[in-house]
């Protein structure tokens, strides 16, 4: 007998209530792209791989509307416990995308949509790209690029979904110039939490639009989204210069970011140890000799810029007379500056080389305690001599990414946060991305990075540093308050508007899911 999707889900929400709070297991009825089952391995795992929550049920849709139905359904029941994740590709740390005996979206299910709009000379307006929520940056960039045109604002991992980013901020070195990706998005389909399918912009359902962008997926699932886009370079002339003072090396990052007519891509990483340095020069293999620098000083660390500059065709300006001359007005160790030249989708895919090669060596699919943090520009000195006192340089196994954004640059009515640092406009990304092998970091170790991991939080947004976690995960209430500061009140306030049942994104542990009385005491 067949049932329609919304039998199906008729089905789900009755068994719900006549056999919750009891965990389900394998069921042998199929709900066609609504599978309950025993074992859900994407589901319930993402690229930290510390949290490890299996959901009751996996929804595989075919459209927007399959998930319309399924929310609308959730939240007319309120006696209901269940709970829904949207999960794109999975990149996030600390089970954001999880729901634990509730429901995970897998978005990549939707069907692939990319639709490319190149704005003609006589018309106004800007070009974009309408994607499907699912959809990954690199697949957007690869179709867009047939074009000649391609996003402005990226991340440095590509192999992300649209959807994911724009729910959290969408960070990497172009950010100082065109702001974060959220920045960046004209238009948005979403699903709220009561089921709606709404359309929204700047124009048409702000309140959504805005609130939806960085709001960690708790208003609303993105399913489609309209990107802004620019005539693509053809290649980019790409430096890394070297310090070993960090208020030299701040400083220059400052300059760099200044310079956002000749600049297009500013950021910056610590070199700890030989490993580190190896780890982040798949593209440089010229400046390996660096390493005898390392040897033959006796410093806690180097820090290395790392900037890139556009080659554009319509334009007569040289690229490699640009670095000359950028390069004059920086303070790098003497003879330690190294540039390669390639092409714009290769430097934009540089993190897959990286990939491919830990891959090989079976060191990508392992835990990753990872720490995002915006650190006001006064605080930065403090910040980084808080890491060196919890980490040991000879013996760190990642990477230690440390570069300036501008708070200009940030829409400041999205749902994202930044650090309430008064008037400063210069604020640093620090990321600390190491890998937890298990061949070498038992669970033990790994408890041990997370234990260091929340010290350093804890410390880092005091009154003293005023850090804020980007990709936040916090385990009280009042943390999630004191994160939030000022924007805590307006997004308790579209919750109860979008979501009033907290039926979306379990997994980052803001809200529980309000439910009837008479089941808690069941």
């Amino acid at each position: 007998m067949e049932f329609s999707f919304c039998s199906r889900i008729n089905a789900l929400i009755l068994l719900l209530a006549l056999c919750s709070p009891c965990r389900f297991i394998q069921s042998p009825m199929d709900f066609g792209p609504l599978n309950f089952l025993q074992s859900t391995p994407s589901a319930s795992i993402d690229f930290g791989r510390i949290f490890f929550n299996s959901p009751l049920a996996v929804l595989r849709p075919q459209s927007p509307k399959e998930i319309s139905q399924l929310l609308s359904f959730l939240s007319s029941s309120s006696f209901s416990k269940v709970t829904v994740a949207a999960r794109g590709a999975g990149h996030s740390i600390h089970g954001q995308a999880q729901a634990h005996d509730g429901i995970v979206i897998e978005m990549d299910s939707l069907p692939p949509s990319i639709k490319i709009h190149r704005k003609r000379d006589d018309e106004p307006g800007f070009s974009y790209a309408d994607v499907s929520g699912g959809v990954l940056w690199v697949e957007l960039l690869k179709e867009s690029l047939k074009d000649g045109l391609a996003p402005r604002s990226w991340t440095d991992y590509l192999y992300m979904s649209i959807g994911g980013t724009l729910s959290n901020a969408g960070i990497s070195g172009q950010t100082f110039k065109y702001g974060p990706q959220i920045n960046n998005v004209f238009q948005l389909d979403v699903v709220t939490g009561r089921g709606e399918l709404v359309t929204c912009s700047s124009l048409q359902r702000p309140d959504l639009f805005y609130s939806v962008l960085g709001g960690l997926g708790q208003l609303g699932v993105i399913t489609s989204a309209r990107i802004l886009l620019q005539d693509a370079p053809h290649k980019v002339k790409w430096v890394r210069a070297f310090y070993d003072d960090f208020e030299i090396f701040t400083k220059d990052q400052e300059l760099l970011v200044s310079m956002d007519s000749k600049v297009d891509y500013v950021e910056g990483f610590m070199v700890l140890n030989e490993q580190s340095l190896h780890g982040s020069s798949v593209a440089f293999p010229s400046y390996m000799g660096f390493i005898e620098q390392l040897h033959a000083h006796s410093s806690d660390a180097y820090y290395c810029i790392e900037f890139a500059v556009h080659y554009e065709l319509e334009k007569e300006s040289n690229a490699d007379q640009v670095v000359e001359e950028i390069a004059k007005q920086l303070s790098f160790m003497p003879s330690f500056i190294y540039s390669v030249e390639v092409s714009y989708f290769d430097f934009l895919n540089r993190v897959r080389m990286e990939e491919m090669n830990l891959r090989s060596k079976g060191l990508w699919d392992v835990p990753h305690p990872w720490l995002n943090m915006f650190v006001p520009k006064s605080g930065i000195a403090q910040y980084r001599d808080l890491l060196l006192e919890n980490i040991s340089p000879r013996t760190f196994d990642g990477h230690i990414l440390i570069y300036p954004i501008l708070r200009d640059k940030w829409y400041s009515n999205t749902s994202a946060v930044l650090p309430e640092s008064g008037e400063e406009n210069v604020i640093y990304v620090v990321s600390m991305l190491r890998s937890a092998d298990p061949t070498t970091c038992s669970a033990e170790c790994l408890t041990r990075l997370l234990h260091q991991n929340r010290r350093i939080v804890e410390t880092a947004t005091g009154p003293e540093i005023g850090a804020k976690q980007y990709l936040p995960h916090h385990s009280q209430e009042r943390q999630w308050r004191e994160h939030f500061g000022g924007k805590w009140e307006g997004l308790l306030a579209r919750k109860s508007e979008f979501d009033p049942l907290h039926i979306l994104a379990p997994g980052q542990g803001i809200f529980q899911r309000e439910y009837s009385a008479h089941l808690q005491t069941q």
